[in-house]
């Protein structure tokens, strides 16, 4: 990011909140240079006008800025770290029986917020779904049609940086993938042993889809 830009984050993740002539007397700069920081920022929705301010009580209004709630990316995280002492200390004191009876659990409750299949559902209208279900989570999905079968594709993992270390996660996904597509069947590789993403197949043929 600009240099001026993240300072102008920095000081209302410090702040809270700030007008123009505030940032501008923080950063030493002329108004209407700031401004034009501001507008990329809202741009790109790391910033937004939060309301109105009386400056002395007296006066025009100023607008108020402050950050978004996608801003908190570009401060630093500890989720992975968090998430990786978590499923450790889990792992560590479940039977692994009842660690994945837990990861199953959590795949069916995600299931529960996605769309239900409807009846004679053509499988075409299905993908659509459940792929715009799994952008929503952060799969960045999308299928292709490729000769006698269906390929869904989920090319980011959500869990990166912790599925690496439990490879668990990988099973969760399967299982809500399968509950949300019962017929599909995914492939050798996925994003944890490399490969650039996670694929899905589903058959065209009732007999092909009672293949292994």
């Amino acid at each position: 990011m600009q240099t001026v830009r993240r300072r102008i984050t920095e000081i209302l993740k410090e702040s809270g909140s700030a007008t123009v002539a505030e940032l501008a007397e923080t950063l030493g700069m002329a108004q209407v240079s700031v401004r034009h920081h501001l507008d990329i920022l809202v741009g790109e929705d790391l910033v937004e006008m939060a309301g109105l301010r009386r400056r002395d009580g007296a006066g025009r209004p100023s607008q108020v800025y402050s950050l978004t709630p996608n801003a908190a990316k570009l401060f630093p995280q500890r989720h992975e770290a968090l998430a990786n002492s978590l499923l450790t200390e889990m792992k560590a004191s479940l039977p692994s029986a009842e660690f994945r009876g837990l990861l199953l659990r959590l795949a069916k409750k995600a299931v529960m917020e996605a769309p239900p299949a409807g009846p004679d559902q053509a499988i075409k209208d299905r993908l659509e779904e459940v792929t715009e279900f799994l952008c929503q989570k952060g799969y960045d999905a999308r299928w292709t049609l490729e000769g006698d079968h269906y390929a869904l594709h989920a090319c980011n993992c959500p869990f990166a940086g912790v599925s690496d270390h439990h490879p668990e996660l990988c099973a969760m996904d399967q299982a809500m993938i399968q509950q949300l597509l019962p017929t599909a069947v995914r492939e050798q590789s996925r994003v944890l042993d490399g490969a650039s993403k996670c694929t899905y197949i589903i058959r065209l043929s009732p007999a092909a889809d009672s293949e292994p």
